[in-house]
């Protein structure tokens, strides 16, 4: 008896090789822009007053990209403060935070930093 579903060895390379590209285009692993090449097109751009530890990590569910002072993610559901103040939470101080190009006002940096 014959198994009808079973791949030749060159259509099972050619999904894994589909779904390693489908992979790095959807996350960007390999793929990605630098966070400074990438922060004119981020929702949210932060500058630390400290270079950050890593270059990639999560805080408060949104993925950050970071490289030195400069930090970028993407739009989160989350209030722009609650993002902010995870940012703080894992990096240390913001100097400056950015929403959708427009700068969050000096009080609402300050309780991001308290």
């Amino acid at each position: 008896m014959t198994n009808t579903l079973s791949l030749s060895r060159t259509g099972k390379l050619a999904i894994l090789a589909s779904a390693v590209l489908y992979t790095g285009l959807a996350f960007g692993v390999a793929t990605g822009a630098s966070p400074v090449t990438a922060a004119n097109g981020a929702y949210y751009n932060a500058t630390l007053t400290a270079p950050a530890g890593e270059s990639r990590a999560v805080a408060s569910g949104v993925a950050w990209a970071c490289e030195g002072t400069t930090c970028v993610a993407n739009k989160a559901s989350a209030r722009p403060l609650r993002i902010c103040r995870g940012l703080n939470r894992k990096f240390g101080e913001v100097a400056s935070f950015v929403v959708d190009g427009e700068e969050l006002p000096a009080e609402e940096l300050a309780k991001c930093n308290g």
